[in-house]
């Protein structure tokens, strides 16, 4: 299916598709029979939770909030694919499962591979995935190699005191933001420099409401997600769709379908600017 597909195309696929299955398809199974993307899919809908739902399906149970055997084979799967453990790029490309069931199962995407030799072990797989395990395992060890020799190298983290991100040479906050709350100070001290004038800061999804200066003297209304890395966006779940624009501190999402505003830039751009006025 073409990525600039209508609504409307998208639901004939997934209605004829379930149409065939007898029930409503798992995204897999939907990629499978109509070589349709997730891409296009958020762009159209926000989600495909959202697209069955706007058919008026819905779906339980694996496939769709998948079991952990179906994400265990399909991260395998890929690790023998590739002959490594994949990043979080790599995985979001294959147009598979997303990574968020495995990042709220886990806690992180740094925990899988570890988790998935728990989970192999426990279940007995390891005849089947011998290959495939002896690989992740050599990276969970290289892994805790390199934690040693770099926490080796540095002095020790003194647990009762608050940790900081690296000096600012520019602007109120005096060192990087090391979470989300940061990079919201930040914007705010900033906002009228990138052309935002603020009306709303919510709890909810999106983050902020404002008013942006799209050309001298002409604004209009845009909604904001703040993020300390842009691809937190996909670890929170966010729907494309009910975003325009995400503000982060370190921008790491390859082929984000937002636009977005990296503050660590910004930053030093305005900082350069300010230096060569003086």
């Amino acid at each position: 299916m073409k990525a600039s597909a209508t609504k409307e195309e998208i639901m004939k696929a997934i209605k004829e598709c379930a149409a065939q299955l007898g029930h409503a398809p798992s995204f897999p199974e939907l990629r499978r029979r109509r070589r349709i993307t997730r891409r296009v899919i958020a762009r159209a809908f926000g989600g495909y939770a959202k697209a069955l739902k706007a058919c008026g399906l819905e779906r339980r149970g694996p496939g769709y909030e998948a079991s952990l055997p179906e994400l265990f084979i399909d991260w395998m799967e890929l690790v023998r694919e590739q002959k490594k453990v994949p990043t979080i790029g790599e995985y979001e490309e294959r147009d598979g499962y997303s990574i968020r069931p495995l990042v709220r199962r886990f806690g992180g995407w740094k925990h899988v591979p570890a988790a998935m030799l728990e989970y192999a072990r426990k279940e007995g797989l390891e005849g089947q995935w011998k290959d495939v395990l002896d690989l992740v395992y050599t990276h969970v060890e290289g892994r805790k190699e390199e934690n040693k020799g770099a926490n080796a190298q540095r002095p020790p983290v003194v647990l009762d005191r608050p940790t900081y991100g690296t000096p600012l040479t520019y602007g109120p906050l005096t060192y990087a933001p090391t979470h989300e709350g940061g990079v919201i100070f930040l914007f705010g001290t900033m906002a009228r420099e990138l052309g935002f004038a603020v009306s709303r800061i919510q709890p909810d999804f999106p983050d902020c409401e404002a008013m942006r200066e799209v050309r001298p003297g002409v604004w209009q209304w845009t909604r904001i997600e703040f993020e300390q890395d842009s691809r937190n966006f996909l670890a929170h779940g966010h729907a494309v769709a009910g975003c325009d624009l995400i503000v982060c501190w370190n921008h790491n999402w390859e082929d984000c379908p937002l636009e977005v505003i990296e503050l660590k830039k910004e930053i030093a751009r305005i900082a350069a600017i300010a230096k060569i006025g003086n």
